[in-house]
């Protein structure tokens, strides 16, 4: 009976994370004329892409795991490869990063040329959503 209960909670606490989960905005300022693709929004966090600047989330967060797995197809450690294999070799430096969610909106709202990420819950009208990723 107790190796049932825990069980029963077990699948509950997992039905629930799945639940939990916020979903993602990708954002620019909201006077930005430009709305790039999400294969333009890959390339830009991958460094590829200089159209718009990337503003990155400094701490892998369950945000920046949504985003980069969603968006580049990239894990932690791929992304830490990734970017240490363009740094070793002098083709690029990692994009300019900031603390969380509130950092992100405040730096995309105040620059024109900028593109972010955050908790879709965080958004407010001073920037405009490109995409969600679900």
């Amino acid at each position: 009976m107790k190796l049932s209960l825990r069980a029963l909670c077990a699948t509950a606490l997992l039905a629930t994370t799945g639940f939990a989960q916020a979903e993602v905005a990708v954002i620019v300022n909201a006077g930005a004329s430009a709305a790039p693709s999400q294969a333009d929004v890959a390339n830009i966090f991958l460094g590829k892409n200089k159209s718009l600047k990337g503003v990155d989330q400094k701490d892998w967060n369950p945000t920046k795991e949504k985003f980069y797995t969603s968006v580049t197809n990239k894990n932690e450690a791929q992304l830490k490869s990734y970017w240490s294999g363009l740094v070793f070799t002098g083709k690029g430096q990692p994009l300019p990063s900031v603390a969380g969610d509130a950092e992100v909106v405040a730096k995309v709202a105040a620059e024109a040329d900028a593109i972010g990420y955050v908790d879709k819950a965080v958004v407010t009208d001073k920037v405009k959503v490109l995409f969600i990723v679900p």
